[in-house]
């Protein structure tokens, strides 16, 4: 079994099994044409559970001939250009070379003598975020796992900078949008804080916070004798792209001596526009910020970082073990990453990042984020000009939220049943792929724009589509009734 250790001894064996394993992702790459081939749950679990896996195939090529009947063939592939379901994105190709590097060597980010250089890269990295932010010279960072550890992170912090004890946790409040992230609410549950503690703000018909909503909401705190712990600004909500009033609500924060956290887990990307940063004004006045490179810096999963204004805030997330990080490395001023994190053992995703920079340039991804903001904006006109839709709102970045509305139908729950119908129906014929979530109440359909390869010509393929399966769901109806 020692053959199949990574070492100097099998260096070949590795080269020309990782060959096989890309040449055939190559191939499925080149001949993918529809971004899923429909399979269901219940066709393709019997083939999944069939396998024993305590009878090992004992070769790479029989392996990877199984891996295609069981992942590769009936992957869902987010390089499609009629892929526009959710914030997945299509990588780069430097992200996925440096992805191969970092799980080859096998790193782990938390200590200096694990890591060495790979430290030193990461924090680079953090570093350059920060300054593209602009969060000032005292800023720092720590990769993540994804947005919603980062945004648990930045809460924990803005928990313990409220200085309150643990038996006062039910009087810290978090003000965020109604269209905000639900790991806002995950991170308030897991960090002890009551049910009451997370303080809905309305959104204005554009799906941004109402900044005289939020003041009037920290006044009733104050004066309630609560403690306004935080607000989590979103600069590009899951559901719409829209982004809070940065600037507006930076002041309110440092009126009430609350936490501003920034959650542009989405709008990140902006970071590296030259067309659209300003869309961005009034980050660099938060406390935190999630940033998700896996999202709009079309990064592999996992990529993504919170970043703080204040380094000393990061010691709420510090302990030392003799065995690990032991006191006296501090003083010596060894550079621990888990110094920082509320993980231990912790991949190299900064090498992705790293890889992309030096190939691409930051301008080279903005230009890409640019694109995709662009498509949203000319599939807003087609939805605006075609009488069989309604759309929400009209993108600042690169999403948009819109239903079938037939014309032979006026009943808000018949309306709502079709565009489901035509959801699923368009997974399961695996020729496109949309999400779909509710605004006031009601069922709609999500085109996420994460492709620069995607076209309008693809939006307005797809939209006959649903179109056509949801005229098809009424007929059905009709047929039924009858």
């Amino acid at each position: 079994m020692r053959s199949h250790l990574l070492n100097d001894t099998t260096a070949e064996h590795y080269r020309r099994s990782v060959t096989a394993g890309v040449e055939r992702v190559a191939a499925k790459l080149a001949a993918t044409d529809r971004p899923f081939t429909g399979i269901s749950v219940d066709e393709l679990s019997p083939v999944v559970d069939a396998i024993d896996l305590d009878r090992p195939l004992g070769d790479a090529s029989a392996a990877l001939d199984e891996l295609d009947r069981v992942y590769l063939r009936d992957a869902v592939y987010f390089h499609h250009p009629r892929y526009l379901g959710h914030l997945n994105c299509p990588v780069v190709i430097p992200a996925v070379l440096g992805e191969a590097v970092l799980s080859a060597v096998n790193s782990s980010l938390d200590t200096w003598d694990q890591s060495a250089g790979g430290t030193l890269i990461e924090r680079r990295l953090i570093d350059w975020t920060a300054a593209r932010i602009g969060l000032g010279p005292a800023a720092d960072g720590i990769f993540t796992s994804g947005g919603t550890q980062s945004n648990l992170q930045a809460l924990l912090l803005a928990r313990e900078e409220a200085k309150s004890r643990p038996e006062h946790f039910n009087r810290l409040r978090i003000f965020t949008s109604e269209c905000s992230h639900f790991s806002v609410q995950k991170s308030a549950k897991l960090l002890g804080l009551g049910p009451d503690s997370v303080v809905s703000v309305p959104v204005d018909q554009n799906k941004r916070m109402q900044t005289m909503a939020l003041a009037r909401a920290l006044e009733r705190c104050v004066a309630e004798g609560a403690v306004p712990m935080a607000v989590v600004a979103t600069a590009g909500t899951t559901d719409f792209g829209s982004i809070d009033p940065l600037p507006e609500i930076a002041a309110l924060c440092e009126q009430f001596s609350t936490w501003m956290h920034v959650d542009a887990a989405y709008g990140c990307g902006l970071l590296a526009s030259r067309e659209r940063r300003h869309l961005l004004d009034g980050i660099e006045h938060a406390d935190s910020v999630t940033v998700d490179y896996h999202k709009s810096f079309f990064q592999p999963v996992s990529s993504s970082a919170v970043l703080v204004r204040d380094r000393a805030t990061l010691r709420h997330a510090t302990y030392h073990a003799e065995y690990l990080n032991p006191q006296r490395m501090a003083e010596e001023r060894i550079p621990n990453q888990v110094d920082k994190s509320l993980q231990t053992t912790r991949r190299f995703d900064a090498l992705k990042l790293w890889m992309t920079l030096r190939v691409m340039g930051a301008d080279g991804i903005g230009e890409l984020f640019d694109e995709v903001c662009d498509l949203a904006a000319e599939g807003w006109r087609l939805l605006t000009a075609d009488p069989r839709f309604d759309v929400v709102v009209e993108p600042q970045l690169s999403t948009l939220v819109f239903r079938c509305i037939p014309a032979a139908v006026t009943a808000p729950a018949e309306i709502d049943r079709a565009n489901l119908y035509a959801r699923k129906a368009l997974f399961a014929s695996g020729e496109a792929v949309v999400a779909g979530t509710k605004v006031g109440g009601r069922q709609y359909l999500k085109f996420t724009l994460l492709n620069p390869e995607t076209t309008a010509r693809d939006i307005a393929a797809v939209l006959d589509l649903i179109a056509g399966h949801a005229e098809q769901y009424l007929g059905d109806s009709l047929d039924r009734a009858s």
